[in-house]
């Protein structure tokens, strides 16, 4: 029945379009016969639509609205039924195809913009500055050249149009008059700025080079033709879905209130991921040469269309594909923003492998990112020694987001590792910072742990940082792992020096010194069982020379002189003996105390140090280094009178090591152990007036551990010594907002510590509790 009618409607259509007569009432319509049409005029350019014609449109429900951004739009093509044709799934992206002002009216002086312009602007002009980067931005990546417009054609007709509106075609030429911009009082036909018409022409232009009927086709007939009707019928039939078992099931969605649009919108999303299905199965079958002609040649058909958002993702999943895609289409998608962003990661390695400019503006923000999450870990406001700094694994941390990403950047890529080592080298070099140390270790064990060859292999410090990390993940550094460094170290040949640059550096991690320093220490307190001189354990001595390799790592990279350090004589043979005195020092006081009581000796713990010693800690960086973790190693053994006797020689020495952020954070977390003592004001003034106040004016770094420490332990501190530090440690106009910040933490916490007190006038009023006594009766025989 409802095919019936359907075809007895077309019949009626037929005759009105024919004969102009007067149209029957259509069936589901309700719509009352129109008057007879007029003939059509020929004079205007733009002709009104005819009230019989709008009854037309709207008994298929097919009307004209007002687009917000300032066009017409025709609306229901997804949805409308003319004359029983469905509405070509090509165009289901299309439902509203904007008709703006621009476009219908003076437009035609439009001409495109300057593409070697679009490219010298983006994107951005951050760089990572020094040798090898050249602070330049991504601009000296890709030159402006004379012949730029004749380069950039493809890019043109994949959908780049001015923002005066799309061009005709006598304006597809550079050298035309600039486009003149609209007043800025016209508005659309709802008041909006009509610019979404150049947004919508340029997204579906790279259709015409296909020979697929577009937008500005359509517009074009329905301009300039006489009978609308009959031109839609005629455009939809030409570029329908041209199915015969659609014609008759089709109307059963109308009567169901399905909209067209929805119905060609699936069709087209199935169609384009069976397409992208098919195209990741030609990616991995049959032989390279083959498959990759296969994407070639799709590639050079489909990248016309690479603007439009729905067609977008098949351009992309070809190049993805491609090892490598021809570099006329790489300059295309570099020279546009949207398509770079949009390009997946195995296309831009591609770019960045060229230049060196762009790839550093990627990678600058990751490594700033790493940065601040390494200080933002040392000034933790937890205080724990179980907790730290040094706590997660190695592989634990090189599942942070910033690793992961540039190893995802990097790929199999050797050239983008190479750039990525430079750059580290040479921010290493500017900064000092030891994090870009740790950076350079932790990168190569991802790439090791995804097991990427191509750069392992060639890497000459994978071997060597893999060794290192075992040792890292175990805190120590056992006989048989030395001996594989110190393999290492001495199978560098003559002519390769340089490679002792990546070792040193891999070493002035700060996670490699940590376990070298703690691996020092503690063969230092075996020596002492055994009573061996340092200068007898080869595995002591090779411990000192991984140090001070890693420890030199700045000075070997600035110097470009690539040869180990010299080992100081005097460090061996009268700084560690003098060290191994202080753990005898400690043995022989902690033996007396356990004595009885009628065998123990009135024996006082020495409190004076050499002065030898002192000056071990001024002048060498090495000697420093290591007395810095055997305090640690005391105050981690809950060791007050060895710490109180060592604290005055921290306050002036090497570089101001012990000042720095990560003796500071292991030291504040140990000294959490030692909490019953910050009651003694002895401590207390030897710890805070001898050794942290010293360099808390001039250095912000100090006041922030500081803080740290008494936001954790401020109820064990006395009221009038907490008193002193807080206003010692008030912060300046010129402080930081993160020293401000932990001095109103502490603040909150003392205001909560008071509130939580009984204050005096309570605890006097409070009566004592008084139970009166039982009698008990006296026995008759006392």
């Amino acid at each position: 029945m409802v095919i019936n009618i359907k075809y007895t409607w077309l019949n009626v259509s037929a005759e009105i379009r024919k004969a102009g007569q007067p149209r029957r009432q259509h069936p589901f319509s309700g719509v009352r016969p129109p008057s007879p049409v007029p003939p059509p005029s020929s004079a205007p350019q733009h002709p009104a639509v005819p009230p019989e014609e709008d009854e037309v449109r709207r008994s298929t429900r097919h009307e004209v609205r007002p687009q917000k951004s300032g066009g017409l739009v025709l609306r229901g093509w997804g949805g409308a039924q003319v004359g029983g044709i469905p509405v070509d799934s090509r165009r289901r992206a299309r439902a509203q195809l904007p008709l703006t002002s621009s476009e219908l009216g003076a437009g035609r002086d439009a001409t495109p913009r300057n593409l070697c312009v679009a490219i010298a602007v983006f994107p951005g002009d951050r760089s990572v500055g020094g040798p090898g980067l050249a602070g330049r931005k991504w601009a000296a990546a890709v030159p402006a050249e004379p012949r730029c417009g004749r380069d950039l054609a493809e890019l043109e007709g994949a959908g780049e149009r001015s923002s005066g509106g799309p061009r005709g075609p006598s304006e597809r030429t550079s050298g035309g008059p600039a486009a003149t911009a609209p007043a800025s009082g016209e508005r659309g036909g709802d008041g909006a700025p009509s610019r979404a018409g150049a947004g919508a022409s340029a997204m579906f232009a790279g259709l015409q080079d296909l020979g697929v009927a577009n937008g500005e086709d359509l517009k074009e007939t329905l301009t300039n033709c006489t009978e609308p009707l009959k031109a839609i019928e005629q455009f939809q039939t030409e570029n329908g879905v041209l199915l015969p078992s659609l014609q008759s099931a089709l109307p059963f969605l109308d009567l169901h209130g399905t909209p067209r649009l929805e119905f060609h919108q699936s069709v087209f999303d199935e169609l384009r991921d069976k397409l992208l299905e098919r195209v990741s199965a030609i990616a991995s079958e049959g032989k390279a040469e083959e498959r990759y002609k296969k994407l070639e040649d799709l590639l050079e058909k489909s990248f016309s269309l690479v603007k439009m958002p729905s067609l977008q993702p098949v351009v992309m999943c070809v190049m993805k594909h491609l090892p490598k895609v021809p570099e006329k289409k790489l300059k295309l998608v570099m020279a546009d923003k949207e398509l770079y962003r949009a390009c997946a990661v195995e296309v831009k390695r591609q770019i960045w492998q060229d230049n060196q400019a762009l790839f550093g503006d990627e990678v600058s923000p990751l490594l700033k990112q790493y940065i601040l999450e390494k200080e933002s870990a040392l000034f933790s406001t937890e205080l724990s020694v179980l907790h730290n700094f040094f706590s997660p694994s190695p592989k634990t941390r090189r599942q942070g987001e910033v690793v992961q990403k540039l190893t995802q950047m990097v790929g199999k890529n050797v050239k983008l590792y190479d750039m990525v080592l430079q750059f580290l080298r040479t921010l290493f070099l500017r900064t000092r910072n030891v994090h870009y140390c740790t950076l350079r270790a932790e990168l190569l064990m991802s790439l090791h742990e995804l097991d990427v060859g191509d750069i392992c292999s060639v890497d000459p410090c994978h071997k060597f940082t893999w060794c290192l990390d075992a040792c890292i993940r175990e805190r120590f550094v056992d006989s048989k792992r030395a001996r594989e460094l110190q393999g290492f170290l001495d199978g560098v040949k003559k002519g390769q020096e340089q490679v002792l640059g990546d070792l040193s550096m891999i070493l002035c991690d700060p996670f490699a010194i940590n376990t070298l320093s703690l691996s020092t220490v503690r063969h230092l307190q075996e020596l002492v069982g055994q009573e061996t001189l340092p200068r007898d354990s080869p595995d002591l001595l090779l411990l000192l020379r991984l140090l001070a390799l890693g420890q030199g790592a700045w000075d070997m990279i600035d110097s470009q002189v690539f040869k180990e350090p010299k080992m100081e004589v005097e460090l061996i043979t009268r700084f560690l003996p003098m060290l191994m005195s202080f753990v005898v020092d400690d043995h022989t006081f902690n033996v007396d105390q356990k004595l009885p009581a009628e065998e123990k000796a009135p024996v006082t713990y020495p409190n004076t140090l050499p002065e030898s010693f002192t000056k071990f800690l001024q002048e060498h960086r090495m000697a420093c280094e290591v007395g810095l973790y055997y305090v640690l190693h005391i105050t981690k053994q809950r060791n007050k009178n060895a710490l109180l006797r060592l604290l005055p020689g921290l306050v002036e020495t090497f570089g101001d090591l012990a000042f720095g952020d990560i003796f500071l954070h292991l030291l504040m977390g140990n000294l959490a152990l030692l909490a019953d003592e910050f009651a003694l004001e002895d401590f207390c003034r030897s710890l805070f007036d001898g050794f942290l106040l010293t360099a808390s004016p001039r250095k912000e770094n100090v006041q922030r551990h500081v803080l740290r420490l008494l936001i954790h332990l401020h109820h064990r501190v006395a009221p009038s010594r907490l008193d002193a530090l807080r206003k010692a440690l008030e912060p300046t106009g010129q402080s930081g907002e993160a020293v401000k910040e932990l001095y109103s933490q502490l603040g909150e916490r003392l205001e909560q510590l008071e509130h939580r007190k009984p204050s005096p006038a309570q605890a006097a009023e409070t009566p004592a509790l008084e139970l009166p006594l039982p009698a008990v009766s006296t026995p008759a025989g006392l």
